[in-house]
């Protein structure tokens, strides 16, 4: 059954705990609204909902990019409002980031991609580093790819190799902002194979955040369903499916009749012809 979005989920094991979690850009802007949200270590966690529902946001607080205006986010065992610079870029060496569209560096190659986060955050040897970079482009199929500069790849082969580049330190969460937007079907396939498969064998715990909810639906253990900057619904895929909730329901059935309007706010239609008419 859907779980009420007041009640905070119990989980045995988090990597990420938010409670009552509320952040804004200033006190007339409020973006997320008392949040609750628990994520299980080794899971594939959804925050799905509307474009500028709070999500992006959200995934900004746990990556320690935002700090909360009210409540607590513990991420990795870490209270991010607590933790100073240094510890905010050490928790970040535990994370891996897929951008939307991927943000590949265009002035380096898919090879130099993938070691870029090696070379910036240990001391391996150009050995090893190599070795590691061609395990890595070999897991997402692309390692005879690497010479290759980023403009010569496909939009789902340059969102490979950022996949490739996220998990090049073998993370122990990753973060992926809007996975699939401008993906053709056959790319949409692949980068939703690899998210549960690179998650699962790395041991590694992902969140992925959009609003391609049929998608997302696919490959993960859990949703959190947002609007408005709350969370509104809660539950394992088939619970959202079948939601009895009007937002979620018209979402996921990609409906125009429900609490979204087609119409914007405008006066009455006739009105509108009489005005026209003087």
């Amino acid at each position: 059954m859907q779980q009420s979005p007041a009640a905070q989920r119990v989980v045995a094991h988090p990597i990420v705990e938010i409670r009552k979690l509320s952040f804004g850009y200033d006190a007339k802007r409020p973006v997320l609204r008392s949040i609750d949200l628990a994520i299980e270590r080794g899971s594939v966690v959804g925050i799905m909902g509307q474009s500028g529902c709070g999500k992006t946001t959200l995934l900004r607080v746990i990556m320690g990019a935002l700090r909360p205006s009210a409540g607590e986010a513990r991420v990795l065992g870490h209270t991010i409002k607590e933790l100073d610079r240094e510890g905010l870029y050490a928790m970040r060496r535990k994370m891996g980031m897929l951008f939307q569209f991927g943000a590949l560096f265009t002035d380096q190659s898919v090879y130099e991609n993938v070691a870029f986060p090696l070379r910036e955050h240990t001391d391996l040897s150009e050995d090893l580093i190599n070795d590691l970079v061609m395990l890595k482009l070999n897991a997402v199929g692309l390692r005879g790819a690497a010479h290759l500069a980023p403009t010569e790849l496909s939009g789902g082969m340059a969102r490979r190799v950022a996949l490739a580049r996220s998990i090049a330190l073998d993370p122990q969460l990753i973060l992926y902002d809007e996975p699939f937007t401008g993906l053709d079907p056959i790319s949409f396939g692949v980068i939703v194979r690899l998210i549960r498969e690179l998650n699962d064998s790395l041991g590694a715990t992902s969140i992925i955040v959009t609003h391609d909810v049929q998608e997302a639906l696919r490959v993960v253990d859990y949703v959190y369903f947002m609007a408005a900057g709350r969370v509104i619904a809660q539950g394992r895929p088939d619970e959202i499916r079948q939601s009895s909730e009007p937002f979620v329901r018209q979402f996921v059935n990609g409906s125009s009749e429900g609490p979204v309007p087609f119409h914007y706010p405008a006066p009455a239609y006739d009105a509108d012809l009489e005005l026209a008419t003087h």
